[in-house]
């Protein structure tokens, strides 16, 4: 596991998290409607025009779309209202979208687009609080603000990722752009003096996901390894230790929501550690799957509940109008809290896309000897934290709850026990199929192969819905004369 592990790491990606440039702002010939035409620096008499023409900025609430300025103060014009023109402005975005692609490490097949999303301005005092971009559509990667010249102090504008950081200022003569990875936290900082106007884009990218030719032999070395030998055994009786995992799960590096996990759409070094994988998996015959993973980690730590309001997984969102997702200090306060020891944990996959971009909504539990991956999920930014302080004997505890992304392999040989432990209604219904068909002979051998694993897998599934899985009103007499199911046991079905 740590050498599939190390040569995953080493594969790496040659891009940032986020990316600025300038340029000159000869090409970019902007007007706003009921303000004119916005010439460069954008004096604070044109700005304020621009308030008069603009809306308070919405964020958005699990499912609600408020207006909050102590979360986002700041004005929106919608873009109904700008005007552009697209002849030279075309030119010298298409040049800074080519550099945006290779500086975020995306491969050379694919091509990013940008859509105007709306204009923002900034005015003295105003603000947006840390949160994380929201998907709108599914092709969308990034975002891309453009920051128009004019004179200004404070309003700078934070991008983190996995503890690192890049702030980026304005320019009073030149077109800053900034661009970034939608699952990067960010926020912009106070104004001070002046006003801060930006045009924000959604990054879209396009192109075919390229496997590799050929699969690094060193890693198509550790997964056949992988599959072929038992694990250590974790503690005295661990069964896990006698048999070959089952699975591989590797955790990339990115957030993907759901509409946005393609393998089109995989970020930096997720996208080449992807590729790796899937050539080692044509190597090797292996089904592969992209994978939503829901983890839950409870570790002890040092200090108590400091009792702030420090937000560490508060806002979600984008700098791009009213799409944003704020949840309310879910993790607040626990950033003074230093983990020691990681006590349990839990990893649930979901929401599977196979290589053809086909979806499933099946879940599936994860062992920990299936597990594998670059940065542990303590370097993620938990959406959820709760914290327990000494109870008696116990407690000082914190537990964090991840939204993070997998690749799943396994050897094709394995698919039925793979698919049917993740569902065994699955299972069932394959046996059902072989019964149809009177295969009584791999109805038997697809039984046996469910023994091992029957009780816990059946344990999270209604009886009643297997058997309805299993017998169909015209099979049923006949399938239980030959193959008896007595509370769909396959235990049974080795008679």
């Amino acid at each position: 596991m740590s050498e599939i592990s190390r040569q995953l790491g080493q594969i790496g990606g040659s891009g940032k998290f986020a990316t600025r440039s300038t340029a000159p702002a000869g090409d970019l010939h902007l007007g706003v409607r009921g303000v004119g035409r916005v010439r460069f620096p954008i004096p604070p008499t044109t700005a304020r025009r621009l308030c008069g023409v603009a809306r308070p900025a919405l964020h958005g609430f699990k499912a609600e779309t408020r207006l909050d300025p102590r979360v986002r103060d700041t004005w929106e014009v919608a873009k109904s209202r700008i005007s552009i023109d697209q002849c030279r402005w075309n030119e010298t975005l298409a040049a800074q979208l080519d550099r945006i692609r290779r500086d975020l490490g995306l491969p050379d097949g694919y091509q990013l687009k940008a859509q105007l999303h709306n204009m923002l301005v900034y005015g003295p005092g105003q603000f947006f609080a840390p949160h994380q971009d929201s998907v709108k559509t599914d092709d969308m990667i990034g975002t891309l603000v453009v920051s128009l010249p004019l004179c200004f102090s404070g309003g700078v504008m934070s991008i983190e990722h996995h503890g690192a950081k890049v702030r980026v200022g304005g320019s009073e003569k030149n077109l800053t752009f900034i661009a970034f990875y939608a699952d990067c936290r960010h926020e912009v900082r106070p104004i001070k003096q002046g006003y801060r106007v930006v045009l924000t884009y959604n990054l879209i990218v396009e192109g075919n996901f390229a496997v590799a030719e050929a699969p690094a032999a060193n890693l198509v070395r550790a997964i056949q390894e992988f599959f072929t030998y038992p694990g250590p055994a974790r503690w005295s009786g661990d069964r896990n230790g006698e048999h070959p995992p089952d699975r591989l799960v590797y955790l990339l590096d990115h957030e993907y929501t759901q509409q946005g996990l393609q393998w089109s759409r995989l970020k930096n070094a997720d996208a080449r550690r992807a590729a790796a994988l899937r050539a080692a998996a044509r190597e090797l015959d292996c089904e592969i799957f992209l994978a939503l993973a829901d983890i839950h980690e409870t570790w002890s730590c040092e200090e108590e509940y400091s009792g702030s309001s420090d937000y560490r997984g508060g806002f979600y969102g984008d700098d791009a109008g009213g799409d944003e997702r704020h949840e309310e200090g879910t993790a607040g306060g626990l950033s003074d809290l230093d983990l020691t020891e990681l006590l349990d944990s839990d990893v649930e996959l979901r929401h599977w896309v196979g290589t053809d971009g086909q979806s499933e909504g099946v879940s599936a539990r994860v062992d920990a000897a299936e597990l594998c991956f670059t940065k542990p999920s303590r370097d993620f930014e938990p959406f959820e934290s709760e914290h327990e302080g000494y109870m008696g004997n116990y407690g000082n505890t914190v537990e964090h709850w991840y939204h993070r992304a997998a690749v799943v392999l396994w050897p094709r040989e394995r698919t039925f026990v793979i698919r049917a432990k993740a569902s065994p209604r699955w299972g069932i219904e394959k046996i059902a199929k072989a019964l149809k068909a009177r295969n009584l002979a791999a109805a038997i051998s697809m039984a046996q192969r469910l023994v091992p694993f029957w009780t816990r897998a059946a344990a999270r599934t209604e009886i009643p819905a297997l058997l309805g899985a299993t017998l169909s009103r015209s099979l049923q007499s006949w399938a239980i004369r030959a193959l008896p199911l007595h509370c769909c046991s396959p235990s049974r079905l080795r008679h």
